[in-house]
């Protein structure tokens, strides 16, 4: 669905250049659920905002759902921010219209395929646990309840791909765990690839893959051992919390043969003070050792 190669992305004033991605890879499956983390400042949000149509890269390939968007000229990218991609913003003022009800919300976005848009707007917000609150105004509904209504606005035309950027950023953890769930849902209903940005690391034990973004790069991927529900399943017959990582976490060697290595790594003995690491081939393995160390 989704391949990012060796992105970069400058942004540039009069005097200020600023790199937010360095040669960025990545690639998401037809039909994944997954998440991107980071700190802010490492460039996901800027990675979203390519992947919407928003923005373009300064160099590199990007390609979603077969299409190259870089080669899109205006109509094109229109035509696709319609189409593929769907979009839930963290602040509801850019997702909905206050002054209008939910299901009134909902129907806007279909008016622009020309469908039965009533009978598809109900449909929709019943598919995200609103169709009781189909006649409410926005200042009716709670935090979460507004993000439903952004969900299924994101989901008015059918899109390929759902982008989701701090979807949970201003909700309490039961209204978070509810709304994810509900992602969850759609993606193993709907078939549906899903994306979400985030800053939560916690968002992880929600989704079956995670990539980490420092310093406008994917540094790290966590890839879930177990299906959620299996998971679920299994603590629920055990009565038992989780007594181990959900993921196992992978270091990202890029084309280049770069590396980033965990922060927390580098605090130990010996590499705290020096930019330099000694590099030994042993017995099919890597293995670093500080300067001042021999093997």
């Amino acid at each position: 669905m989704i391949r990012c190669e060796e992105l970069v992305k400058i942004y540039k004033t009069a005097d200020l250049e600023v790199v937010a991605l360095q040669g960025l890879d990545m690639r998401v499956e037809d039909g994944e659920l997954m998440a991107i983390i980071g700190n802010s400042g490492s460039g996901k949000s800027t990675l979203l905002n390519m992947l919407g149509g928003l923005d373009k890269p300064s160099a590199g390939k990007l390609f979603v759902d077969g299409k190259d968007l870089l080669a899109f000229g205006e109509k094109e990218l229109v035509k696709y921010k319609r189409e593929t991609v769907g979009f839930v913003w963290q602040n509801n003022a850019r997702n909905l219209i206050p002054y209008l009800t939910a299901l009134e919300n909902v129907e806007l976005p279909i008016l622009l395929k020309g469908r039965r848009r009533r009978a598809r707007a109900i449909e929709l917000l019943e598919a995200v646990g609103l169709g009781h609150r189909l006649r409410n105004k926005l200042s009716e509904l709670s935090g979460g309840e507004q993000q439903r209504v952004a969900i299924a606005i994101a989901l008015a035309n059918e899109p390929r791909l759902l982008l989701a950027d701090e979807p949970t950023g201003s909700l309490d953890t039961k209204t978070s765990d509810q709304v994810l769930d509900l992602f969850r849902n759609l993606n193993h209903t709907l078939g549906i690839t899903v994306v979400i940005v985030t800053h939560d690391p916690l968002l992880a034990r929600k989704v079956n893959r995670v990539v980490q973004i420092r310093d406008g790069k994917t540094s790290a991927e966590m890839i879930r051992r177990e299906s959620y529900a299996d998971e679920l399943a299994r603590l629920d017959a055990e009565h038992l919390q989780a007594e181990r990582q959900s993921h196992i976490e992978y270091a990202v060697l890029d084309k280049a043969g770069r590396l980033q290595i965990p922060a927390g790594y580098l605090d130990a003995e010996g590499f705290k003070d020096s930019n330099k690491v000694r590099v030994e081939l042993e017995e099919g393995r890597i293995i670093l050792y500080p300067q001042e160390m021999t093997p």
